[in-house]
């Protein structure tokens, strides 16, 4: 009798997620937390502690028939990436040319008022 294709799927899921644990296994404290996730605990240089969390997955695709393309994720995904530069280098060319200009009005107000001063003095 044939598997559906969620129970393939289900145990392609379990493969690869055994294949994740057994990796990790050498150097960390894996914990099972679901069927399809491990955890495992770490501490950053300053010794604050969090965990790691590993989530395994097959997506199946949207509602309306559409399969998961995971290539096209990648390209979307690489795509937002290159915007959000591009955004963040623009931001910085109009940061910079707003110090300049906060700047020259800053000598503007500075000279205006030693030649006021001048006057007053004089």
């Amino acid at each position: 009798m044939a598997k559906s294709r969620m129970a393939l799927r289900a145990k392609k899921r379990e493969e690869y997620l055994e294949k994740i644990i057994n990796f990790f296994k050498e150097s960390e404290d894996v914990l099972r937390t679901n069927s399809n996730e491990i955890s495992f605990p770490i501490t950053d240089e300053e010794g604050n502690e969090d965990f790691i969390q590993i989530v395994v997955k097959i997506p199946t695709g949207s509602r309306d028939g559409e399969p998961y393309d995971g290539y096209a994720k990648a390209e979307e995904y690489a795509l937002k990436i290159k915007l959000k530069e591009e955004k963040a280098k623009e931001a910085k060319i109009a940061k910079e040319k707003k110090i300049a200009r906060d700047k020259q009005k800053r000598e503007e107000k500075k000279r205006i008022r030693e030649q006021e001063r001048a006057k007053a003095e004089a």
